[in-house]
């Protein structure tokens, strides 16, 4: 272990980790990023299979991205964004819309992911509060469904890794059983079913929807529950149902947004507008924290009245708006448009899985590759024929991500669950790359 190490060791409580892992497993100290790659202070190169938490679309330190940070600091690093305003929000927030599901036409800034979600709630709640609607007071979620930390937003997220802990202090919220496409219990495909799984959300909404003010979900892919992939016809159902009864449509496109799944976001996939967009991580290019929550002028407009009235929506973060996060996201979204990135990953999308499929397909411990757009995700199963998993305790992930690192390849499974979700400036052959160091050390772990 190296000082530096020992000085993080000393000091740092590190997330979403077990701290005694690293006193054996030390972490790595990162120097530099360029690209898909990220250099330790020895030099040695990661490919950054996972895009750095799912945030880092075109690349560590890219020149674009870089610019546009180095012009705004000189301008304006922050301003309280009550009542004051700036370009880069101002332009941000013209450029999201332009690419937003049609009718969402207001945004709301927050700083992250979680507290874009948190905002979502309560503005839903207040919504219906403010319409007449004071019974709707629950919100109901997916099992297995990930949509952030903080205690709201630990409420709706139903995988229990991360929330049972806190059942006791958590909201009261309504769990109902999401698509598993892989262990379906209808023994259906999700390329040719009728969706029967949705059933378990209709009863629920059927039976409850007077107290129900929203529904929150992770369109097309459960990210953080280990990549489950459902059809868009879930979506579309969802919506139709929520239309009818008074109940809002939450989308989290905070992992599965900006291109992720092959469409802009993962609601595009079905053609629908939700009352709600959370949108965060890949906004900002990997580079500062910022979220948006989007809405519609109904929900918008029930909150606009003389102040008095107290209608207005008083949730507020010291870095609302901040102006180096905005114009870093400008600049995300001008290379979108410019370089026509969603053409492009349209064929690094299907080589992706061609080559995942190639290197793991017919392994005897895989059980399925599954895609969609640029995730790429490998389930692992103690026994293919039943669909057996390995146990919490093997931790055959873990110990698959340790060998990668030392192949110079940073992959961090979910659980049992191999992913890719590079950056998308990725090369075929750094695919290729990728995914041969992946196989190399699944076959060392299992030899």
């Amino acid at each position: 272990m190296n000082e530096l190490q020992k000085k993080d060791l000393n000091n740092i409580w590190h997330p979403c980790s077990q701290m005694k892992d690293y006193e054996e497993f030390p972490p790595i100290i990162i120097d530099k990023g360029e690209g898909i790659y990220l250099y330790d202070i020895d030099g040695k190169p990661y490919i950054d299979a996972i895009s750095s938490w799912w945030v880092n679309l075109f690349g560590h330190s890219n020149k674009r991205i870089n610019n546009a940070l180095k012009s705004q600091v000189d301008k304006l690093e922050h301003v309280i964004f009550s009542n004051f305003s700036h370009k880069p929000a101002i332009d941000l927030s013209e450029k999201i819309l332009e690419v937003s599901p049609k009718g969402l036409s207001k945004i709301f800034f927050g700083d992250n992911g979680s507290s874009s979600v948190e905002i979502s709630l309560k503005l839903s709640y207040q919504y219906h509060k403010q319409t007449g609607f004071d019974s709707k007071t629950k919100f109901i979620s997916l099992k297995d469904g990930y949509h952030g930390e903080t205690i709201g937003a630990l409420s709706v997220s139903k995988t229990p890794l991360y929330s049972e802990v806190y059942s006791k202090i958590l909201l009261d919220t309504i769990e109902v059983n999401s698509p598993d496409c892989f262990r379906c219990p209808y023994f259906k495909n999700r390329n040719s079913c009728d969706t029967e799984c949705f059933s378990h959300m209709e009863e629920t909404i059927l039976k409850n929807h007077k107290e129900i003010t929203a529904v929150i979900i992770e369109p097309m892919v459960q990210c953080a529950s280990g990549m489950k992939m459902y059809p868009e016809s879930y979506l579309k159902k969802l919506r139709k149902l929520t239309k009818e009864y008074n109940i809002n449509l939450i989308a989290d496109e905070i992992a599965v947004g900006f291109g992720r799944t092959g469409n802009f976001f993962g609601v595009n996939h079905a053609e629908i507008t939700p009352d709600i967009m959370c949108v965060s991580k890949g906004l900002t290019g990997g580079y500062l924290p910022l979220s948006l929550s989007i809405t519609t002028n109904e929900i918008y407009n029930a909150f606009y009245d003389d102040y008095l009235k107290l209608k207005a929506f008083l949730h507020s973060h010291s870095y609302s708006g901040n102006p180096l996060a905005c114009s870093v996201a400008c600049e995300t979204l001008n290379i979108f448009k410019e370089e026509d990135v969603l053409t492009s990953l349209s064929e690094k999308s299907k080589y992706l899985r061609e080559v995942t499929d190639e290197y793991f397909k017919d392994l005897e411990f895989v059980g399925e590759v599954r895609s969609l757009g640029m995730i790429c995700a490998i389930e692992l199963v103690k026994d293919k024929t039943i669909k057996e998993p390995f146990k919490f305790e093997d931790r055959v992930g873990y110990q698959i991500y340790k060998i990668a690192l030392e192949n110079s390849l940073l992959l961090r499974p979910l659980g049992n669950i191999l992913y890719f979700m590079p950056p998308y400036i990725i090369t075929k052959d750094e695919i290729h790359s990728m995914v041969k160091k992946a196989r190399e050390s699944y076959d060392k772990f299992f030899k």
